[in-house]
């Protein structure tokens, strides 16, 4: 199995099971410095994990149980080769939502996205929207 990064969160220091639960949730990791004044601090998280494959959401509820930070990420792997004869993982696909709630009601977003490892050109991107993506 191949091992997935921790995108929006940071490791433990206890074992767990599977990749991504080794990822803990950490609502400012990605959230640039000039914004964090304007973002609303979760008190809560909810984490729903898919176990069939690489992907997570987080949502993360304000005091009065209001959503106010998002994030998911997706990470499809596929085998290939080389030669036909060995085979290894390779990330075959990424994507990583992240977005926090202001505090005067938009979502700062930022998106990653990693098309067809070597043969897409990966990106990323912080907008202001309306609504929680998801």
């Amino acid at each position: 199995m191949a091992r997935a990064h921790c995108l929006y969160g940071h490791k433990p220091h206890r074992t767990r099971l599977t990749a991504l639960d080794d990822c803990e949730p950490s609502w400012s990791s990605r959230l640039p410095p000039r914004w964090r004044r304007q973002a609303i601090e979760p008190r809560s998280f909810r984490v729903h994990r898919e176990h069939e494959i690489l992907a997570r959401r987080v949502f993360g509820d304000d005091s009065q149980g209001i959503p106010c930070f998002y994030a998911h990420d997706y990470r499809q792997i596929d085998l290939r080769s080389d030669d036909d004869e060995d085979f290894y993982e390779a990330l075959a696909y990424g994507e990583s939502i992240t977005a926090w709630r202001l505090r005067d009601g938009r979502w700062l977003v930022h998106r990653q996205i990693e098309p067809l490892g070597d043969e897409g050109a990966s990106g990323a991107c912080f907008n202001l929207e309306a609504r929680m993506p998801g």
